[in-house]
């Protein structure tokens, strides 16, 4: 840990327990961070490569996982627990680990790079109109706060009414129908200079007419309140409703399009059902809602396999961060050729010849 800037953990270290465990060495802090964090493991965030809230500051997890060690289908344990930053001997054989969901091996300890905790820290919740905003509200973001920004995030009114009716949480920024919302975050290292740099923004951004209405805070209490109108909508969304959740990367230009062409395609089954879309606007990553008073098969027949195939069709990722697992693995040819789907197939049966490995992850039925 401290100065090397790493640290090394087992499998089933939970996220926040690795966080408080490297506030004292160094001031050091993990370079995710996942709104599961109570509960996710370390191995777990490692086999379905997760991305989070801050991935646009600090990487992914392809970046930051340093080593690995892993329990392989024979038995055999390979050690990879190399805490370099920069190692070309060979192959880069941990990132076979990274994201392939147990489906290689057990990965049963890692080495994570970790940045130093910033000293200054400011979010800002935003109002606007029309998601386009959104998009030019990111640009003179990354413009402004360049090398400080580490989050920006959004969600629409449905997410915010949901947030709301369901769990009680109040919004500060009034939310119409056609409301957008954003928190933009910024680590730092003079609190004076970040303050300056957020509020600059968020008059500029007003001063444009992109944003509404729009707040500032650097005190803790206040910022982790704001923070849980974004970390609480999947538990809203899942209260005394069924919900149908996608997980897709898409180019920004069609990131909000996927909300509105699924709204066009579902119409027919009225107004109880409803389309939403929240997730990380910093990487592409967008969390995709249907939420109906109960399950129904033609309601997700009418969903899947259409709402992979536009994805696809657009130059996107139909698994983002969550991974494939078992029930996206038939879906699989709308994200990879099948000169890759071969390739893969190849590698699992080399390293896991007889199949036991997570059985019906990731690949689908040869």
């Amino acid at each position: 840990m401290g100065f090397l800037g790493t640290a090394s953990c087992q499998a089933g270290v939970v996220l926040d327990k690795l966080e408080a465990a490297l506030e004292p060495e160094g001031g050091l802090m993990v370079p995710y961070d996942l709104g599961a964090r109570g509960s996710c493991q370390v191995g777990g965030n490692i086999s379905t490569c997760a991305g989070g809230l801050r991935l646009l500051r600090y990487g992914s997890m392809q970046a930051n996982t340093l080593g690995i060690e892993a329990v392989l289908a024979d038995g055999s344990i390979l050690n990879m627990m190399n805490s370099l930053k920069k190692d070309n001997t060979g192959y880069h054989l941990r990132q076979l680990f990274i994201g392939s969901e147990g489906t290689l091996g057990i990965v049963t300890q890692a080495v994570l790079q970790c940045p130093i905790r910033p000293r200054s820290i400011n979010l800002a919740l935003l109002s606007l109109k029309k998601f386009r905003d959104v998009l030019s509200t990111f640009t003179l973001a990354k413009q402004t706060l360049s090398e400080t920004l580490s989050s920006v995030e959004m969600m629409d009114s449905v997410c915010m009414t949901s947030v709301g009716n369901k769990l009680g949480l109040k919004c500060p920024l009034d939310n119409d129908s056609d409301s957008f919302f954003m928190v933009v975050e910024t680590h730092g290292s003079r609190e004076d200079h970040d303050v300056e740099k957020m509020s600059c923004f968020v008059q500029e951004a007003m001063d444009k007419g992109l944003v509404v209405d729009g707040i500032t805070s650097n005190e803790p209490s206040r910022m982790t309140n704001l923070w849980q109108l974004r970390e609480r909508i999947t538990e809203s969304l899942c209260k005394d409703q069924y919900v149908f959740k996608y997980d897709i990367t898409l180019p920004l230009g069609k990131f909000y399009e996927a909300v509105e062409v699924l709204k066009q395609r579902l119409e027919p089954f009225g107004s109880e059902v409803q389309v939403s879309g929240f997730g990380h606007v910093g990487d592409g990553n967008l969390h995709l809602n249907v939420t109906s008073p109960t399950y129904s098969d033609a309601l997700q027949n009418a969903i899947e396999p259409f709402v992979f195939e536009w994805t696809s069709s657009v130059g996107g990722s139909i698994s983002a961060e969550h991974g494939m697992g078992f029930k996206k693995a038939k879906f699989l040819k709308y994200g990879k050729s099948p000169e890759a789907i071969r390739l893969m197939r190849s590698i699992k049966s080399s390293m896991d010849p007889l199949g036991i490995l997570n059985p019906y992850k990731v690949l689908p039925p040869a």
